[in-house]
């Protein structure tokens, strides 16, 4: 038996989904015939309370869509230290939209609105970048799954609003934010200018993210799609995926939540292990003061992978195909883990 809590990309999709997505109907989602594509960008657009969405390839190209819908080059975006779009992104930021980034040192990845006035070039210092775009992320991808508070995500929509500023959200775990939470996905439309959810972590579809916003500043999201090289034909057969993930996996990420909180507990009682963070939905971060490859040697010995984030920092994450079954499996091999 494998486990592998590397991440929640590594789902693969179920007998269900591959049924839905064998059946599918498809067209040329270029010229905007996929039938499938269609539903799913209404759908979401829908759920969200938003006007226009639109299917990308990944979520990265999805936040660099964003970004470029929301920037001039030479202007400069505020988001967190531990920033997706800044650290895994592959530069894109720069590359893609020849824009700076200023970073903040929030808590767990998490800014607050004080933060991000105080950040704020003046405009009309014309020796420092415009800065143009707030962007957030929630859940925290490097913060180990944190989710921010609506009311603070309201506070910053309004330091936005009275600094002319766009507000992107880059929701690649929204859903595990808004299970966590009880939140729902229509209160974030209200707020954001733009947002990305994706489908292929804890949703368990095989690829694809959407992007969401207001029709205005969507109209251009196609041509910056095209540009990034993420045109797709008969993708339906992918759409369709996505569609069964948003109707069947979305509240049973409680489980995955769960189970990332039950391994919490019995990592925190190894004499090894310095320090777990606080764990809202499903990842797992915590510090050993042992040797940190030695330790994924061992669990890899056993048939159980994971990350290691250096210097004594490692994940866990769970997912969907992290069944009860490999849960209690791994509860006990913890345990005897010197």
């Amino acid at each position: 038996m494998k486990i592998d809590l590397r991440s929640d990309t590594v789902t693969k999709p179920t007998p269900e989904m591959l049924n839905a997505m064998m059946s599918a109907e498809v067209g040329d989602d270029v010229y905007k015939e996929d039938p499938s594509v269609n539903r799913l960008e209404k759908k979401i657009a829908t759920m969200f309370g938003m006007e226009k969405a639109l299917f990308f390839p990944s979520g990265s190209m999805a936040n660099q869509a964003a970004i470029k819908l929301h920037t001039q080059p030479g202007e400069q975006l505020i988001a967190d230290k531990y920033a997706h779009i800044y650290n895994y992104e592959g530069g894109g930021v720069s590359f893609n939209s020849g824009v700076s980034c200023k970073l903040l040192d929030g808590n767990r990845g998490v800014i607050n609105a004080v933060q991000v006035e105080e950040a704020i070039n003046p405009p009309d210092f014309y020796h420092s970048p415009l800065t143009s775009l707030v962007s957030i992320e929630n859940t925290t991808n490097k913060g180990g799954g944190a989710c921010y508070e609506l009311t603070e995500i309201k506070k910053i929509r309004e330091v936005c609003s009275n600094h002319g500023l766009g507000y992107h959200l880059d929701g690649a775990r929204l859903w595990n934010a808004l299970v966590a939470k009880g939140e729902k996905a229509i209160e974030y439309g209200a707020i954001f200018d733009t947002i990305s959810v994706c489908l292929s972590k804890g949703l368990g579809a095989p690829m694809g993210s959407v992007l969401i916003g207001n029709a205005e500043i969507m109209e251009k999201a196609i041509r910056v799609r095209k540009i990034l090289g993420g045109g797709m034909r008969q993708v339906g057969y992918m759409a369709a995926a996505g569609l069964y993930a948003i109707d069947n996996n979305i509240h049973r990420l409680a489980e995955d939540h769960k189970r990332a909180k039950e391994i919490g507990v019995v990592i925190a009682k190894l004499p090894f292990v310095k320090k777990v963070e606080p764990i809202e939905t499903n990842i797992v971060i915590f510090n050993i003061d042992s040797d940190e490859q030695d330790f994924i040697t061992k669990m890899a010995e056993k048939n159980i992978h994971f990350y290691g984030m250096g210097q004594g920092k490692l994940r866990f994450v769970t997912h969907l195909d992290y069944t009860q079954k490999m849960h209690e499996y791994f509860l006990e091999v913890l345990t005897t883990i010197k």
